[in-house]
Parts: C-alpha cells; structure tokens; sequence
C-alpha cells in the first residue's frame, strides 16, 4: 500500500465510524490505562512485544506477525514496567519498577530491576539483585550499557559498595553477576563497545562542582574533558558507529537550541554541531543496545528527526510530512530500518500502531480501540503574548461545540522542564468530551523551546511562570472563547503547584483548584531534597537556581508558597496524592489540606492506596479522574 493510499484509507476510518462523535463516552474509557503500549519489534521483523492492559489484567505478550500466534506472556499485575526491547529473536529484556522498602533504609522506594526472558524456555532471569557483589542502599538496577561480544551477557552500571559505582557483566541465562570494572563514588555512567571493552566513563565531583569525561587507554584513565558547574549542562548519550566519538547534546550559543555534537575519544575534541536548528532543539538519540547513534529526534508539539542513512531519512520525512495533522512517533525498528513502528496521534488517531515495511502500512494495535476517530477531538497549536511581550505555545483542546463563552480547564504540565504534545492527552481529552475548552500553555521554564526560553523561567515559581499562565486565561476570555465565570485550574506535580498557587496568587481568576502530586510548600521541597542528596549534591543546586536563581530574600520561598497564603483562597480546592510518591511527598497535601481545613477553606483530600507520581496504577487513575468530575461538576458545572 502506498503512503497516500494509506492516509486515505486511515481517514476514511472517521467517515465509516459506527460512533458518532457527539455520542458521550463513559469516563471508564478515558479513565483506563491504554490497552497496548510499549509496542517493540525482534531483529529480524518477524516478532512483536507489547503491554497489554484490559480491566484488572496486565500483560506483556509477544507475538509471531505472520500467523498472529502468541509466543510469551508475563503476568505484569505486581509490578510496572518501564521499558521493553528485543536482544535477538529469544531473548527479551524488561525494566520494571516495584516499590519496596530497602534493608536498613526508612520508607519506602522505587526499585528498577531488568529481567531476560527466554522466549523458547519460558524463563525469566533478573539481571541484578540487590546482594552479592551488589549494595542494598540503590534503587537503580535496570539501567543497560552494553551487549556483550557473544551475546550472552549484558553491561550495567551499579554500586558494587557505598564507594565504588562499578560496571558489572550480568548473565542473561543465569543470576550470574560479576565485576566488570571497579570505579569510584564520582562516575554517573560507563561507555562500552560491541567487543568487549571499555571506552569511557563520565564522572561528577559534586563537592569540586566538577563534570568530566574520561577514557580508558592501556587501562588507564586519562581525562578528555572537564568542566567547572553546579549541575551537569552536556549530556553524553551514545557512540559513533566506529566508537571513537561520544555523542554529546549541549546548547548551541548561536541559536540558543540543543545540537548534537561529537567528542573524539582520543583527545577530547569537539566538533562542530552536526544536527542543529535554529527554531529545535536536539531532545534524544536513536540507538541500539550499545548506544551507538543513528539519528536523532527533536522536540516540538509533533516529533520531527534526521537519521544518518539519507534513504531512510527520507522515507521518515516523506511519511510524517503525508499527515500534517498529526503527531506520528518513530517507537521502534528493526536493525536494518526494513521495518519500522509508528504510533499515531492527533487528527483521528487516538493512539494507534502501524507497522511500515515493503512501502505498506499493516495496523497493529490501538492504544484506545473503544473511541472512534471521530471521538478524538481537534488539538490545536497557536501562541499568545504574555504581559512582557514573551510569545508563548498554546495547545487548545476543542469541545464539539461553538467555541464562544465556553467552561474552560486550564492544565499547567508538570516538571516544570517538560512540555505538552500534540497527542492523545487522556485528561484533556476526557474534559473536551464533557464541553470544556481545554488551555495548555508552554510557560516560560518549560523544555522543548529551546535553551533560553527555559532559563527566563529560573527564579519564577509563583511568579512570571505564574503570570503565563493567568495571561493565558485572561487573553481567552478577551477573545471571547472562554467563560470568565466557569474556569478551573487542574495540574499534577509542578502543575500541581501551578494550580495551588492560582488559587492563592489569582483567586479573582478561578472557580476551583485541582492539585495532583503537587508542591504547596516550596521551602519544604528543598529541604527534602537537601536531606535525600546532600547540601553539597548538584540536584539540589539545579532545584535552587531553578527556583531561587539567586534570590537573597530572606522570605522568597514563603513568598512563592501556597501554603503560606491560606487566607488568599476563597474558591474549592481538591487535593489528590499517591501514597507512595517518591518525586513529591504525600505530606506536602496532607499539610496543605490541615492547614486549609483549619481555616474553614473548602477543600477535599483523596489518598491514591499505593500510588505513585505518575499515576501509572489504572484503579488510582480512574479513582482520581472520577474525583475531579465530581468535583468540577459541583463546582462549576459546564452550562
């Protein structure tokens, strides 16, 4: 099938759909996680894995395309992976996270682990196990650098005691670990190639404020690279096919955008960028398990990329550039390109999976089978000026309805260094169908833009961030697309706190608040970061300057604090947390809920059992949306 016939075909799904797109779905369908994800291919092209959720059942399964016969399966219930990929056509690897309490170690904590699993056999194998040779006190156990040259072992990075973060050779047949190389309590990562040697590590001296490259030469460290700073700029992501460069993302002072650069081996020599933009940034690499780099992908609303194979680059672009409307991502693809999978987004596609291979495209899976195309409504990319003149990135997510007076959702992302895409949002979604405008602006601080529009938001928690988003608001109203008196602030994490801050800094501005895993006390968080790393460790300088930037005044933190300013609030707050959030502790709305009920705030508090910060636990997800469609509904309604 050629490319235009496909796009054909996939639009007419919409006209054909048996749903009708003013039909109201329930929200159990928004609510529940995405029955496929994670979808990868085998080697040879011939075999599929992907998680597969429906109801209470979890899975990963594996399948043979040409017959559709199922291979494997693991029972995923007890835990939550985080990453999937083909070592060859037996061999599996899984990343999982469970969250457990260490030995010796108060709380709780998220543990990633990897597992081989053997498709003929039907054996799993975990790669490292805390123990032998390997430190109780680490959370990090899934992180893989390296195949080895027989393809019977695996490289990882781990603390082999509280000084020495080694790299490790761990069996994919057997718990078999042994130490690699020894390194010391500065190395953050190791680099090595498909033969069996080491080629360089990367180092972090946080009381020297020291980042630093070194290489292995005749078994020595020589270092090719350092740098003075209080937290690491350059990020050192893979190999060049003849593994004598690292590739390195750092930002380019002549468009202010990340570009991939290369760092000879040898000596320490930069290039010149290579893949660089003037209007994107560099966000990721392509790789294989050696981390040797293939091309890479920028950041933006839809993803766009540029491959070192010219045919290949071209026949992505050509594909991407056939749908316009839509946010199409290059997940995964075989050794050799033959085949590639794509997952689709955006105009009429609600998460969907296609395989291109031989100039056809073969469905494969939807993430969300029980919505029609013509259920997924209109995300739409515009800008605004804020107050001071900044051009802000907009995303709209349109009800069916006139777009005149509507109730509107304002949903600030979390981070504050990410960014929202053209994609299908299951929240923003939800609240479209219900006839909400959905307002999701790209705040200054937020990644994706480029490197100084993320650093005019140093400093402005609670402040010109905050304003961004009032400015968002204010300029819908003016336009007339938004009812003034029907507007609710609704975010997770750093959103989260954006919405609690809404209610205290602009409490003319809102109707209600919806805080999800969020900040109300920002001298607590640092306080607990101070006590997680260490007054000397650089995630907590990153949190200061991303925060503080400097700032002298004795009362900034409580100036920029919802929970200082109670009293400012006089609209309905709804509090929602995971019990086991790692990023931002339960205790910061268990206090914020004591202190607004003390002052006869109305407020309401729902503990997540068991819940993490993401959300990822379906009965938690839809027990949370169900909440804020109560709470809304009370509070605004949407006629």
């Amino acid at each position: 099938m050629s490319i235009y016939r496909f796009i054909i075909l996939f639009l007419s799904l919409s006209i054909t759909a048996l749903s009708s797109a003013n039909e109201t779905l329930p929200i159990e369908i928004y609510g529940a996680l995405p029955e496929v994800s994670m979808m990868v291919i085998s080697p040879s092209g011939e075999k599929i894995a992907y998680r597969r959720t429906e109801q209470e059942k979890d899975y990963m399964v594996i399948y043979n395309l040409a017959d559709n016969k199922l291979l494997g399966a693991m029972d995923l219930s007890n835990i939550k992976p985080s990453d999937v990929y083909f070592i060859d056509e037996k061999k599996l690897i899984i990343v999982v996270k469970r969250n457990n309490r260490l030995w010796g170690y108060r709380g709780r904590h998220e543990i990633s682990s990897a597992y081989a699993y053997d498709l003929e056999k039907n054996k799993m194998v975990q790669l490292l196990t805390l123990g032998s040779g390997i430190h109780d006190g680490q959370t990090q156990l899934g992180n893989i650098v390296g195949l080895s040259a027989d393809g019977d072992s695996v490289y990882m990075p781990a603390w082999a005691n509280a000084t020495s973060f080694s790299l490790m050779r761990a069996s994919l047949e057997r718990r078999k670990v042994k130490q690699f190389k020894r390194g010391n309590r500065d190395v953050i990562d190791y680099f090595v190639n498909d033969q069996d040697t080491i080629l360089a590590r990367v180092l972090y001296n946080n009381k020297l404020d020291l980042h630093s490259i070194e290489a292995l030469t005749d078994g020595k460290w020589h270092q090719i690279f350092s740098e003075k700073t209080i937290f690491p700029t350059k990020s050192f992501v893979g190999l060049t096919p003849d593994f004598k460069h690292l590739i390195m993302l750092d930002k380019n002072a002549n468009t202010g955008h990340i570009a991939y650069y290369t760092m000879r081996l040898k000596d320490g020599k930069i290039s010149n960028a290579i893949f660089s933009k003037s209007n994107k940034s560099v966000e990721s690499v392509l790789t294989d398990i050696n981390r040797v780099v293939y091309g890479v992908r920028y950041a933006g609303f839809k993803p766009s990329y540029e491959l070192f194979n010219q045919k290949t680059h071209n026949l992505v672009a050509s594909i991407i550039q056939s749908m316009p409307n839509n946010s199409l991502r290059l997940v995964n693809h075989t050794p050799d390109w033959s085949k590639m999978i794509f997952l689709i987004e955006g105009e009429h596609a609600k998460g969907d999976y296609f395989i291109y291979a031989n100039g056809k495209f073969s469905s494969v899976g939807s993430q969300r089978s029980r919505i029609a195309p013509t259920q997924v409504h209109q995300v739409y990319e515009t800008e605004f000026k804020a107050r001071d003149g900044l051009k802000i990135p907009l995303l709209l997510t349109l009800p069916n309805i006139e777009l005149k007076a509507l109730p509107a959702i304002l949903m600030p992302h979390g981070g504050p260094e990410s960014y929202d895409r053209v994609g299908f949002d299951w929240m923003a979604q939800f609240f479209a169908s219900r006839g909400f405008l959905v307002i999701q602006p790209q705040f200054r601080g937020s990644d994706g833009f480029g490197s100084d529009f993320i650093l005019k938001g140093r400093g402005e928690w609670g402040q010109k961030m905050q304003h961004d988003l009032t400015d968002a608001v204010k300029t819908l109203i003016k336009s007339d697309y938004v009812n003034p008196n029907k507007v609710c602030i609704v975010g997770a994490s750093y959103g989260g706190y954006a919405a609690l801050a809404g209610a205290a800094f602009t409490p003319e501005l809102y109707q209600c608040a919806v805080s999800i895993n969020g900040v109300a006390d920002v001298k607590r968080m640092l306080k607990d970061e101070k006590n997680e790393y260490g007054s000397d460790h650089w995630v907590l300088a990153y949190w200061q300057e991303s925060i503080i930037n400097g700032t002298t005044a004795n009362n900034h933190l409580k100036k920029i604090s919802p929970i200082t300013h109670i009293n400012n609030i006089k609209i309905p707050i709804l509090l929602i947390h995971g019990e086991y959030d790692e990023v931002v502790p339960i205790r910061q709305s268990e206090n914020m809920y004591e202190e607004l009920k003390d002052a006869g705030k109305p407020v309401e508090f729902i503990t997540l059992e068991k819940g993490d910060h993401h959300l990822s636990k379906g009965g938690n997800r839809m027990k949370a949306l169900k909440a804020i469609d109560n709470f809304i509904m009370s509070a605004i309604g949407v006629n």
